[in-house]
């Protein structure tokens, strides 16, 4: 019996001294730090903290003695009911709600301020070469203006408003890699006349469409109160790229310059076409797009016959106050209440 007691107590012994160094459920639980590293990550220099580096844990509260108490021992407050008084309580303060006005930061004494529209001038421009379009003259219509280039030089852009430009479309930009050298300073002198203004983008064939619109978005600002962006798609004899591609890759190529700009603009793109461009590549196609058509011998209906369109070129051989040579002469399709409708829509 004394050697299975002895036997029995060097046995306990070695079980208690094994339990103390073996690994518990916790230690083969917790999470080896891995040996793979990326890019943004760098192998760790020092060694790898035990616990969670931040704040210290929070320390245990020192044991609280029963304090002695010889009296009664109080109810919590929050139990105790409440002395209510008979009939309608009357507040002591006026509510909050009362000292708020209805609509805050609104002055209920200034009624909104409609819109502003600018002025529309009556044209006074004179042709070097007029035509007579009979009962479907442009005259009869109310908006005019005009699109420029750098062949148009310097121009007294108040001048020229006082001639009957209400709008203005500015030339920015040829293929991918032309900007013209009086666009910036058009583009802010119509701004400070009070022009409505636009710009346009002359269409190379040679270049890739979406070169052609990172180009444009590149040099033309993105401003709020800016017309619609223009693309001008016509077959130009005098430019270098005397490329003609299918209608269907016409098309194309048109489609992504537009999308781009579209997106970026927040505005659906204007198409400059004149008629033999037109009667190739565009007659009863994409009729959800705005036109602006060339027509300088006649009414766009006889041209451009079913197609609906937002603004008329007239004329290549304008003439007015404020601009050495000629000038291009346009008109919107409306009243001056449909301009200014369709300014406000854009």
């Amino acid at each position: 019996m004394r050697s299975s007691a002895v036997s029995a107590i060097l046995l306990a012994a070695v079980i208690l001294s094994g339990c103390s160094t073996s690994s518990g459920a916790e230690d083969v639980l917790t999470p080896v730090p891995s040996k793979e590293t990326t890019n943004a990550i760098a192998k760790p220099t020092g060694p790898i903290p035990a616990a969670t580096v931040g704040d210290a844990a929070p320390q245990a509260s020192p044991r609280q003695e029963a304090l002695s108490w010889t009296g009664q021992v109080p109810e919590p407050q929050a139990l105790v009911p409440a002395e209510r008084p008979v009939g309608m309580p009357m507040p002591t303060e006026r509510p909050v709600a009362m000292l708020m006005p209805a609509n805050p930061g609104i002055d209920p004494d200034v009624s909104p301020k409609p819109p502003t529209r600018s002025r529309i001038y009556s044209h006074r421009f004179r042709d070097a070469k007029p035509i007579n379009f009979g009962s479907t003259s442009p005259r009869k219509l109310a908006v005019h203006g005009v699109d420029v280039s750098r062949w148009q030089g310097e121009i007294d852009w108040d001048t020229l408003r006082q001639q009957g430009a209400n709008f203005v479309y500015i030339k920015a930009t040829d293929g991918g890699d032309h900007l013209d050298p009086m666009f910036r300073k058009n583009w802010r002198r119509a701004k400070e006349a009070g022009l409505k203004h636009g710009a346009y983008h002359f269409f190379y064939w040679c270049r890739t469409a979406g070169e052609q619109a990172d180009w444009f978005i590149r040099n033309v600002p993105r401003e709020a109160n800016a017309l619609p962006p223009v693309i001008d798609v016509e077959w130009n004899g005098e430019s270098s790229c005397k490329r003609r591609i299918s209608p269907a890759r016409v098309r194309e190529k048109m489609q992504v310059f537009m999308d781009k700009l579209e997106r970026h603009y927040g505005q659906r793109p204007i198409i400059y076409t004149a008629p033999d461009f037109y009667r190739d590549n565009l007659k009863g196609q994409m009729l959800d797009y705005p036109f602006w058509l060339r027509s300088v011998a006649a009414h766009p209906s006889k041209v451009y016959p079913g197609r609906k369109w937002v603004f008329w070129q007239y004329s290549g051989s304008g003439l007015s106050d404020g601009v050495d040579g000629k000038i291009d002469l346009n008109v919107f399709n409306g009243s001056e209440s449909d301009w200014h409708n369709w300014v406000a829509s854009r």
